[in-house]
């Protein structure tokens, strides 16, 4: 299949011109560019380039107060309000572990970084720091918000502020990565999920054991994953919303991993999308972008925890929920109850 011709900044600013209100990712999609090479086209206009540096910008934005964190996949875009704290820094992942911005960042993966302004209908400037992947996907964007302290905003950009100002930057796409030699087998499975202490051993045993997560849930068995009906991701929201039950949602990328975790409240459905509209969260999840949804049991030292998976068509993993519990306690009844009374999968439904 023949590429389609890359197209030059300036071609890309006229495209831009003549469709100025449609949303970046759409625009980058229908116009066979990536979202990166479009916020691209207008440095030395509105937009700076950055160094995709996670230290510096987690320093930075802790000086900064109240700021909009944004993590999306194809199917799913997860906002958190709130101050950045409690960092650590890592080469491999950096993390924030504040009550409102909850962050796992892989460095990386992080190739290409932008500090953009706009101008909105009512004159107001609105400002973001944008950073992709190698392939100019985004990975992670930073949206700045009335209370945010604007000279340490301005001072992080300038700290971040890469020498290269060109209006146009070169992708680098990931490597695919090589397989690791023959996948277990279930017997082989079973015996390694059923001794996690864990579940931040989930992800290695996977990598170990050479198996793609949607395939290890298909494998392992009924007691460990069993799938749910489509309908179950509704049902979970009208499980939770408006009860004081913390639950918490992961929505994440090869880049970067966000997580909510508190109670949902104010659930609402528009066309495909569920949409959650809370005071420092908001979700839009493609309901019809879903392929399969997994209720998951994983040991721990204190007992089974029970998570909800969802999956698009291609096996990638959108979301993920648990119910929040505290380090040394069991799960609390309430959620493990509302995940084993979730719809589940049946041939009937699926002919």
């Amino acid at each position: 299949m023949t590429q389609p011709a890359p197209k030059s900044p300036e071609e890309i600013r006229r495209l831009r011109a003549l469709h100025s209100q449609m949303r970046e990712r759409d625009f980058a999609r229908i116009h066979s560019i990536s979202e990166a090479e479009l916020v691209a086209a207008q440095i030395g206009r509105s937009t700076l380039r950055l160094q995709p540096n996670v230290e510096i910008l987690l320093n930075g934005l802790v000086a900064c107060g109240e700021i909009m964190a944004l993590t999306r996949n194809e199917s799913a875009v997860h906002e958190k309000i709130g101050p950045v704290e409690k960092i650590v820094v890592g080469p491999m992942a950096s993390m924030t572990l504040g009550e409102q911005i909850d962050l796992r960042l892989f460095p990386k993966r992080w190739k290409f970084g932008f500090a953009v302004e706009k101008q909105a209908e009512d004159g107001a400037v609105r400002r973001s720091l944008q950073f992709f992947d190698g392939d100019g996907t985004a990975v992670f964007k930073v949206h700045a918000r009335p209370a945010t302290n604007p000279e340490a905003w301005a001072l992080l950009v300038d700290n971040l502020r890469h020498p290269e100002q060109a209006d146009h930057i070169t992708l680098e796409p990931t490597a695919a990565e090589a397989a690791g030699g023959e996948p277990a087998g279930i017997e082989e499975l079973r015996q390694h999920w059923s001794a996690m202490t864990d579940t931040h051993q989930f992800f290695p045993m996977l990598r170990k054991l050479n198996l793609p997560r949607l395939e290890a849930l298909e494998m392992v068995g009924e007691d460990y994953a069993w799938q749910l009906d489509h309908s179950a991701v509704e049902a979970l929201f009208a499980a939770v919303a408006g009860t004081d039950l913390p639950v918490m949602a992961f929505v994440g990328n090869k880049g970067c991993i966000q997580i909510h975790s508190g109670p949902i409240t104010n659930v609402r459905l528009m066309g495909p999308w569920l949409n959650v509209m809370d005071e420092t969260f908001h979700l839009h999840l493609r309901l019809d972008q879903i392929a399969a949804a997994w209720a998951v049991r994983k040991p721990t030292s204190d007992g089974h925890v029970s998570s909800v998976e969802v999956y698009d068509a291609g096996g990638e993993l959108i979301i993920q929920f648990f119910g929040k519990r505290q380090e040394g306690t069991d799960e609390r009844a309430a959620w493990r109850t509302i995940v084993e009374q979730l719809p589940a999968f049946t041939r009937t439904h699926a002919a």
